[in-house]
């Protein structure tokens, strides 16, 4: 036990004289007074990439096809009835690679019209904003149905839009975020109709045998399973969700 203490007390005096003969890096934020208009321009503009930042999580989730896709697995996960499997970070990590995958071609036309130019100051700050919102709204507008695009502007009180531009993006966004949720649940339907069918008949041959105290979660399970591998489960459902957005 002593032998122990000893050496762990000599790795720390050992990592100690490492850390400092290595010259460390500091970060230091303060709060100076601004002499000129330029100074308080920079740090509101640092305040706002520090807003949007912080809501990056949301955009990300409510923009894009993210909440389809995780929605549509929650749903198989659910209809096979097989609890925490697969576990919620293979849920969440499959619906980023299939997010990405989705929106490369949006994200390729970013990089492309907003971010490189604005990279090489070829245009501003500005310009390349309204650039990459109106290449996010494209992608909305493809997916967006038409009744809720109506009902928020019914919501709105404003007047009936003549093309897509007089839609407003506090319009759009909402919309674009309830036709997904339509989608997800409508698609959730559909997947839970086959398993449903095995629960109803595995429940019945239970109860035509008199046993009635085994669950027929128990017995339907396994052919859940069986029916989802042999029909090839996920590459349906995945090519159905990556079918859904074309």
């Amino acid at each position: 036990m002593q032998y122990r203490v000893i050496s762990l007390l000599t790795c720390f005096l050992l990592f100690a004289q490492v850390a400092a003969a290595v010259n460390l890096p500091t970060l230091s934020i303060g709060v100076n007074d601004a002499a000129t208009p330029e100074d308080v321009s920079t740090g509101l503009q640092i305040l706002f990439l520090l807003t949007i930042l912080s809501v990056a999580p949301s955009i990300l989730l409510m923009t894009t096809s993210f909440s389809r896709i995780v929605i549509v697995l929650g749903f198989v996960r659910q209809a096979m009835g097989t609890q925490n499997t697969p576990p919620n970070q293979i849920i969440i990590g499959m619906a980023l690679f299939l997010t990405f995958f989705v929106m490369a071609p949006v994200i390729n036309t970013l990089n492309n019209t907003a971010l490189q130019p604005y990279m090489n100051q070829q245009i501003s700050q500005q310009q390349a904003m309204t650039a990459a919102v109106d290449i996010m709204r494209d992608f909305m507008f493809t997916q967006v149905q038409e009744s809720e695009l109506q009902l928020f502007i019914d919501i709105t009180e404003e007047e009936q839009p003549e093309d897509k531009k007089d839609i407003s993006t506090m319009v759009l966004i909402p919309a674009f975020m309830l036709s997904e949720l339509k989608t997800a649940f409508q698609m959730g339907f559909m997947i839970y109709v086959p398993f449903l069918v095995i629960d109803m008949l595995v429940a019945s041959v239970l109860m035509s045998m008199g046993m009635m105290m085994l669950p027929p979660i128990v017995i339907s399970l396994p052919f859940k399973l069986l029916l989802f591998v042999l029909v090839d489960g996920w590459q349906l459902v995945v090519g159905s969700l990556m079918k859904s957005f074309g």
